[in-house]
Protein backbone atom coordinates (compact mmCIF):
# COMPACT_ATOMS: atom_id res chain seq x y z
CA UNK A 1 0.00 0.00 0.00
CA UNK A 2 1.39 3.39 -0.99
CA UNK A 3 1.03 5.79 1.91
CA UNK A 4 3.47 8.33 0.42
CA UNK A 5 2.38 11.87 1.15
CA UNK A 6 3.50 15.23 -0.19
CA UNK A 7 6.29 16.88 1.83
CA UNK A 8 5.07 19.21 4.54
CA UNK A 9 7.65 21.88 5.29
CA UNK A 10 5.34 24.24 7.12
CA UNK A 11 6.43 25.50 10.49
CA UNK A 12 4.10 23.60 12.80
CA UNK A 13 3.55 23.85 16.56
CA UNK A 14 5.67 21.20 18.34
CA UNK A 15 2.69 19.04 19.38
CA UNK A 16 1.28 19.05 15.87
CA UNK A 17 4.66 18.26 14.31
CA UNK A 18 5.22 15.40 16.76
CA UNK A 19 1.78 14.01 15.96
CA UNK A 20 2.52 14.29 12.23
CA UNK A 21 5.78 12.38 12.69
CA UNK A 22 4.10 9.61 14.69
CA UNK A 23 1.26 9.29 12.16
CA UNK A 24 3.79 9.13 9.34
CA UNK A 25 5.91 6.61 11.23
CA UNK A 26 2.90 4.35 11.76
CA UNK A 27 2.17 4.30 8.01
CA UNK A 28 5.87 3.94 7.14
CA UNK A 29 6.63 1.01 9.45
CA UNK A 30 3.38 -0.70 8.45
CA UNK A 31 4.58 -0.58 4.84
CA UNK A 32 8.27 -1.46 5.18
CA UNK A 33 8.60 -3.17 8.57
CA UNK A 34 10.45 -2.18 11.72
CA UNK A 35 13.79 -2.34 9.93
CA UNK A 36 12.86 0.77 7.97
CA UNK A 37 15.37 3.54 8.64
CA UNK A 38 14.70 7.04 9.87
CA UNK A 39 16.39 8.61 6.84
CA UNK A 40 13.76 7.10 4.55
CA UNK A 41 11.02 8.06 6.98
CA UNK A 42 12.21 11.67 7.01
CA UNK A 43 12.28 11.69 3.21
CA UNK A 44 8.73 10.39 3.07
CA UNK A 45 7.59 13.07 5.51
CA UNK A 46 9.49 15.80 3.69
CA UNK A 47 11.51 16.76 6.76
CA UNK A 48 15.13 16.39 7.78
CA UNK A 49 16.39 13.44 9.77
CA UNK A 50 17.72 15.84 12.36
CA UNK A 51 14.23 17.21 12.87
CA UNK A 52 13.01 13.69 13.70
CA UNK A 53 15.66 13.46 16.38
CA UNK A 54 14.60 16.79 17.83
CA UNK A 55 11.41 14.99 18.85
CA UNK A 56 12.69 11.46 19.46
CA UNK A 57 16.10 10.71 20.94
CA UNK A 58 16.40 7.45 19.00
CA UNK A 59 14.57 5.16 16.64
CA UNK A 60 13.60 3.07 19.70
CA UNK A 61 11.88 6.10 21.21
CA UNK A 62 10.01 6.65 17.96
CA UNK A 63 8.91 2.99 17.88
CA UNK A 64 7.71 3.38 21.46
CA UNK A 65 5.51 6.28 20.34
CA UNK A 66 4.22 4.14 17.46
CA UNK A 67 3.43 1.33 19.93
CA UNK A 68 1.51 3.71 22.17
CA UNK A 69 -0.40 5.20 19.24
CA UNK A 70 -1.30 1.93 17.51
CA UNK A 71 -1.84 -0.34 20.50
CA UNK A 72 -2.29 1.36 23.84
CA UNK A 73 -4.43 4.22 22.57
CA UNK A 74 -6.89 1.72 21.13
CA UNK A 75 -7.50 -0.02 24.44
CA UNK A 76 -10.51 1.15 26.41
CA UNK A 77 -10.46 1.54 30.18
CA UNK A 78 -14.12 0.45 30.13
CA UNK A 79 -13.48 -3.08 28.88
CA UNK A 80 -12.74 -4.72 32.26
CA UNK A 81 -15.96 -3.25 33.69
CA UNK A 82 -17.91 -4.44 30.67
CA UNK A 83 -16.55 -7.97 30.90
CA UNK A 84 -17.25 -8.29 34.63
CA UNK A 85 -20.78 -6.81 34.58
CA UNK A 86 -22.84 -9.73 35.88
CA UNK A 87 -26.09 -7.93 35.14
CA UNK A 88 -25.48 -8.97 31.54
CA UNK A 89 -25.00 -12.42 30.06
CA UNK A 90 -21.54 -13.69 29.24
CA UNK A 91 -22.57 -13.80 25.59
CA UNK A 92 -23.61 -10.14 25.49
CA UNK A 93 -20.40 -9.05 27.19
CA UNK A 94 -18.08 -11.05 24.95
CA UNK A 95 -19.89 -10.06 21.76
CA UNK A 96 -19.84 -6.37 22.65
CA UNK A 97 -16.15 -6.52 23.48
CA UNK A 98 -15.19 -8.22 20.23
CA UNK A 99 -17.47 -6.02 18.17
CA UNK A 100 -15.57 -2.95 19.37
CA UNK A 101 -12.15 -4.60 19.55
CA UNK A 102 -12.27 -6.08 16.06
CA UNK A 103 -13.15 -2.71 14.52
CA UNK A 104 -10.09 -1.21 16.23
CA UNK A 105 -7.59 -3.85 15.17
CA UNK A 106 -8.86 -4.90 11.74
CA UNK A 107 -6.78 -2.08 10.30
CA UNK A 108 -3.84 -2.18 7.88
CA UNK A 109 -1.41 -0.43 10.25
CA UNK A 110 -2.35 -2.45 13.34
CA UNK A 111 -2.05 -5.82 11.65
CA UNK A 112 1.11 -5.07 9.69
CA UNK A 113 3.04 -3.54 12.58
CA UNK A 114 1.96 -6.33 14.91
CA UNK A 115 3.18 -8.99 12.49
CA UNK A 116 6.45 -7.18 11.72
CA UNK A 117 7.05 -6.71 15.44
CA UNK A 118 6.53 -10.40 16.12
CA UNK A 119 8.84 -11.47 13.28
CA UNK A 120 11.53 -9.10 14.52
CA UNK A 121 11.30 -10.50 18.04
CA UNK A 122 10.50 -7.01 19.26
CA UNK A 123 9.27 -6.38 22.77
CA UNK A 124 6.31 -4.31 21.56
CA UNK A 125 3.77 -7.03 20.91
CA UNK A 126 4.92 -9.17 23.85
CA UNK A 127 4.09 -6.24 26.10
CA UNK A 128 0.79 -5.76 24.34
CA UNK A 129 -0.21 -9.41 24.67
CA UNK A 130 0.75 -9.44 28.33
CA UNK A 131 -1.35 -6.31 28.88
CA UNK A 132 -4.27 -7.96 27.06
CA UNK A 133 -3.90 -11.06 29.22
CA UNK A 134 -3.89 -9.07 32.46
CA UNK A 135 -6.65 -6.59 31.61
CA UNK A 136 -9.00 -8.71 29.47
CA UNK A 137 -8.36 -12.44 29.62
CA UNK A 138 -7.79 -12.95 33.34
CA UNK A 139 -11.04 -11.15 34.35
CA UNK A 140 -12.96 -12.82 31.52
CA UNK A 141 -11.69 -16.27 32.47
CA UNK A 142 -12.82 -15.70 36.06
CA UNK A 143 -16.27 -14.67 34.82
CA UNK A 144 -16.59 -17.71 32.58
CA UNK A 145 -15.46 -20.08 35.30
CA UNK A 146 -17.96 -18.52 37.72
CA UNK A 147 -20.78 -19.00 35.19
CA UNK A 148 -19.80 -22.49 34.05
CA UNK A 149 -21.25 -25.69 35.52
CA UNK A 150 -17.74 -27.09 35.08
CA UNK A 151 -15.42 -24.23 36.08
CA UNK A 152 -12.17 -26.12 35.57
CA UNK A 153 -13.13 -26.93 31.98
CA UNK A 154 -12.48 -23.36 30.82
CA UNK A 155 -8.78 -22.58 30.64
CA UNK A 156 -6.72 -19.58 29.58
CA UNK A 157 -5.56 -21.44 26.49
CA UNK A 158 -9.18 -21.73 25.36
CA UNK A 159 -9.55 -17.95 25.46
CA UNK A 160 -6.36 -17.51 23.45
CA UNK A 161 -7.71 -19.94 20.85
CA UNK A 162 -10.97 -18.00 20.56
CA UNK A 163 -9.11 -14.70 20.38
CA UNK A 164 -6.60 -15.98 17.85
CA UNK A 165 -9.35 -17.22 15.54
CA UNK A 166 -11.02 -13.82 15.61
CA UNK A 167 -7.78 -11.90 15.02
CA UNK A 168 -7.00 -14.22 12.10
CA UNK A 169 -9.85 -12.63 10.15
CA UNK A 170 -7.86 -9.41 10.10
CA UNK A 171 -4.62 -11.25 9.32
CA UNK A 172 -6.21 -12.84 6.25
CA UNK A 173 -7.32 -9.44 5.04
CA UNK A 174 -4.23 -7.33 5.67
CA UNK A 175 -1.35 -9.84 5.68
CA UNK A 176 -2.33 -12.62 3.30
CA UNK A 177 -4.78 -10.51 1.28
CA UNK A 178 -7.10 -13.43 0.72
CA UNK A 179 -10.91 -13.49 0.88
CA UNK A 180 -12.34 -13.06 4.35
CA UNK A 181 -15.88 -12.63 5.68
CA UNK A 182 -17.76 -9.70 4.18
CA UNK A 183 -19.37 -9.21 7.57
CA UNK A 184 -16.81 -10.00 10.30
CA UNK A 185 -19.42 -9.43 13.00
CA UNK A 186 -21.40 -12.46 11.82
CA UNK A 187 -18.29 -14.64 11.78
CA UNK A 188 -17.29 -13.44 15.25
CA UNK A 189 -20.79 -14.12 16.59
CA UNK A 190 -20.68 -17.70 15.28
CA UNK A 191 -17.23 -18.25 16.77
CA UNK A 192 -18.29 -16.92 20.16
CA UNK A 193 -21.49 -18.97 20.16
CA UNK A 194 -19.60 -22.18 19.33
CA UNK A 195 -17.15 -21.43 22.13
CA UNK A 196 -19.86 -20.72 24.72
CA UNK A 197 -21.87 -23.79 23.71
CA UNK A 198 -18.81 -26.02 24.06
CA UNK A 199 -18.37 -24.88 27.66
CA UNK A 200 -22.11 -24.79 28.47
CA UNK A 201 -22.07 -21.03 28.96
CA UNK A 202 -25.18 -20.25 26.92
Amino acid sequence: MDNETAPDRRRLPPDERRRQIVDGAVAFFADVGLDGNTRDLAKRLGVTQSLLFNYFASKSDLLEAVYEHVYLNRLSDDWPSLLTDRDRSIRDRVLQFYDVYSKLIFQYEWMRIFMFSGLAGAELNRRYLDHLRQVIFIPLLAEMQAASPHPDAVQMEDLWNLHGGIVYIGIRQHIYQVPCPENPTEAITRAVDRFLTAFELT
